[in-house]
């Protein structure tokens, strides 16, 4: 994990978390040296960690303390244990002498990694965390047989120049986060292997990027983060979470690399007449336009709110619009359950962290001489449903009864 920087935290907060050092022995059996290990250690944003080197936040649930790179919920949480840790570790050092071997056989490899999101968003870092850990797991170690280059870039004019120059270091397979960056490798190269994570929607999204999902043609696969039809289902759970709602606003900045209003859009239309409520649309391109929409959509009641996939990846505009949305008592729901810890009342949609693991798999398959044709797309097989109780009796909303079971978490 050379040189990675632990993000800039939300609202300038420090995460308690626990700093493991460790070092492969180089022993035959890929054997494991503890060199340092400090429970509950505060790290200030920015802070630095040493080589070869995990930093742990705090778990997303407490009951699936492996999820290492979700920090979101408030200070004073458990983080993960010494034990728990160690669990992770002697998993991950089995992999170490498949790394060795690697290594000897073809020396350094090289991967590429292009994001559409700013590089301090700490949840994508986490993401890319849980990628790295899972090439670890796969024989491929950083430092020792593999180099990755990162780029990051949160719209699609930087994204361009951002992919031309990862394109020039010639990795041998390229990942990336998100439809524009996707494009924007695409279109600098047809001979790089290309994993996608992240493309919105299954009509705009993957078939766009890739034109035949069995077998790809070109040089691009990989794992879509939503279909476009998940929309419909915002505007069901929306409306049996909070039977009162009368208009749902989509809510979106088309600015935003890999924004696609239209995909959800439609299908957010589409729903309305049948779940009985008007379905409006709110674009916004900057803070103060945030605000004039949101107060509009505020001033009359039994409103609600979606946000659009693409708004993580702006921290900011995200956390006004929540913080607007709690000060006029408008329900949201998003794809993603951090935005739930944050503030938000609801999430439905894919684990990103699912995705990511499988990603590693493709490149380490990429990296052992398979082709992309032999890799074909494949679709979000896991959804979750997760509700914020605090919010919404912030609010004044109660939830029914019988809509808390279908919930997968709760947050009480």
């Amino acid at each position: 994990m050379a040189g990675f920087s632990p993000p800039v935290g939300y609202d300038g907060h420090r995460y308690l978390a626990s700093l493991i050092q460790f070092t492969a022995t180089g022993k035959p059996g890929g054997g494991l040296e503890i060199v340092e290990l400090r429970d509950h250690e505060p790290i200030d944003a920015g802070t630095r960690c040493p080589q070869v080197s995990v930093w742990v936040l705090h778990p997303y649930e407490e009951r699936d303390t492996l999820r290492i790179a979700e920090p979101v919920l408030r200070m004073g949480r458990p983080v993960m244990q010494r034990r728990e840790f160690i669990v992770l570790l002697s998993g991950a050092a089995s992999a170490w002498p498949l790394a060795a071997r690697a290594q000897r056989l073809g020396g350094m490899r090289h991967v590429g990694i292009l994001v559409g999101v700013i590089e301090s968003d700490p949840v994508w870092q986490g993401y890319l965390l849980f990628f790295r850990t899972e090439l670890t797991k796969l024989g491929w170690t950083e430092g020792r047989n593999l180099r990755i280059d990162f780029r990051f870039a949160e719209n699609a004019k930087r994204s361009r120049g951002a992919a031309a120059e990862l394109v020039q270091l010639a990795p041998e397979v390229i990942l990336t986060g998100g439809r524009a960056a996707t494009r924007a490798v695409q279109q600098q190269t047809q001979n790089i292997p290309i994993v996608f994570v992240g493309a919105n929607g299954q009509e705009n999204g993957a078939t766009a990027l890739v034109k035949n999902i069995a077998r790809p043609e070109g040089n691009s696969t990989g794992f879509p983060l939503l279909y476009s039809s998940i929309a419909s289902k915002w505007v069901e759970l929306l409306k049996e979470a909070a039977p009162r709602v009368e208009r749902v606003a989509y809510i979106f900045n088309p600015d935003l690399a890999g924004a696609s209003p239209p995909i959800y859009l439609s299908a957010i239309e589409a729903a309305a007449p049948v779940f009985g409520v008007k379905a409006i649309s709110l674009e916004f391109h900057n803070t103060a336009e945030v605000q004039r929409a949101i107060s509009a959509s505020g001033a009359d009641p039994n409103g609600a709110l979606i946000l659009a996939p693409t708004l993580r990846a702006t921290r900011d505009a995200r956390q006004l619009i929540l913080s607007l949305a709690a000060r006029y008592r408008l329900p949201t729901i998003h794809w993603d359950k951090t935005s739930v810890a944050m503030g938000g009342l609801m999430s439905y949609g894919s684990d990103l962290i699912d995705l990511f693991r499988r990603a590693a798999s493709y490149v380490d398959r990429l990296l052992r001489g398979a082709r992309v044709s032999d890799l074909p797309v494949q679709f979000p097989t896991k959804f979750d449903l997760v509700m914020n109780l605090r919010v919404a009796k912030a609010i004044g909303l109660t939830i029914p009864e019988s809509f808390l079971p279908r919930a997968d978490q709760v947050i009480e």
